[in-house]
């Protein structure tokens, strides 16, 4: 009789061990293992609500969603003017590269060339006579008035980069919303220009400061080479009259306005814009005398008359008709 042996598993503890491992016990290791999802978590999704609301696009500093319609329309506008900007810009190009060919043949002077612009740096320049834009009055402007006065620094950068003796152009107070207007003009970090965070009292010695106000008693009769002539950043509407002057007497600073009445009578204020008083500046820095240079810079609406005395005065006065950066490259 055959008998029939079973031959049982021995209960090694090292071998099958995984084997006897209970489906349970597998499931709760991989759950142990696993690493919670974040994008299901409450609190993810909350803060990924924020992030989303703290992106949405501004316009003039206003959420698109809470826009009013006037607001509205001129946000399209200004995505219509975005759209165009490239056909406008190439139409440009062309316009300018006609009118060169035309002033070649025509033997038209168009200015100097890019070359040229390129060495006519105020490092390179032969007049040293400082010009400093203060930009300490932010907060009493709009900013559409801030605007504005970007605007007008604009122009004078142009009119100083084109001349062939440039001054020395310098924007004190940089920061605040003049900094947040001016980062709207791309690479303007590398414009030849100085930019100052800073007041002008903390850059330049106090002695030097000149700061132009038409309140002023003070005459100025001529540019030193020496000076930095201050200029207010600002666009008053009559709404802050003498603030410059005021500021120049409690600082402590000279101070002086330009001789418009020794040669015109003006009944109205003689308040000019910034890219004006600059511009007069300049010419007489060029060699102009104070007289060509309103002449040539104050619009002709302002009904300027000749005084009875300007004649003479211009004639007999040295200081009122001749240039000083002639005089430093003369001397």
């Amino acid at each position: 009789m055959n008998e029939q042996i079973s031959i049982m598993p021995s209960e090694s503890p090292n071998k099958g061990e995984k084997h006897m491992l209970e489906p349970e016990h597998i499931l709760s290791t991989n759950h142990a293992n696993k690493k919670p999802n974040l994008s299901t978590s409450p609190s993810h999704t909350s803060s990924s609500n924020d992030s989303e609301n703290q992106k949405e696009e501004l316009f003039n500093g206003v959420p698109i969603s809470k826009l009013t319609k006037t607001q509205m329309k001129k946000y399209q506008r200004m995505l219509r003017w975005q759209a165009s900007k490239k056909d406008k810009r190439a139409k440009e190009r062309l316009k300018t590269k006609d009118k060169k060919i035309k002033a070649k043949l025509l033997n038209i002077d168009l200015g100097p060339s890019r070359k040229q612009l390129k060495n006519s740096k105020m490092a390179n320049s032969s007049c040293k006579i400082g010009v400093a834009i203060d930009l300490s009055f932010d907060e009493l402007m709009i900013n559409k008035d801030m605007g504005k006065v970007i605007k007008q620094i604009l122009r004078v950068y142009t009119m100083n980069r084109r001349s062939k003796a440039p001054m020395q152009l310098h924007l004190t107070s940089f920061n605040g919303k003049s900094k947040e207007e001016m980062s709207k003009h791309n690479g303007y970090e590398n414009w030849d220009m100085h930019f100052h965070e800073n007041d002008y009292l903390e850059v330049f010695p106090k002695e030097k400061l000149v700061y132009l106000s038409s309140e002023s008693n003070n005459v100025i009769k001529e540019l030193e080479q020496d000076k930095i002539y201050i200029i207010g950043g600002l666009v008053d509407h009559n709404a802050h009259k003498g603030i410059c002057y005021k500021k120049a007497v409690e600082q402590e600073i000279s101070h002086g306005q330009l001789p418009i009445s020794e040669f015109f009578d003006v009944k109205t204020r003689k308040v000019f814009t910034i890219n004006q008083v600059f511009e007069i500046l300049l010419k007489v820095s060029e060699g102009k005398s104070f007289k060509e240079a309103f002449e040539d810079v104050l619009p002709k609406r302002i009904n300027m008359k000749p005084t009875s005395r300007s004649n003479s005065d211009e004639l007999s006065s040295g200081d009122l008709s001749s240039s000083s950066c002639e005089k430093a490259e003369t001397s």
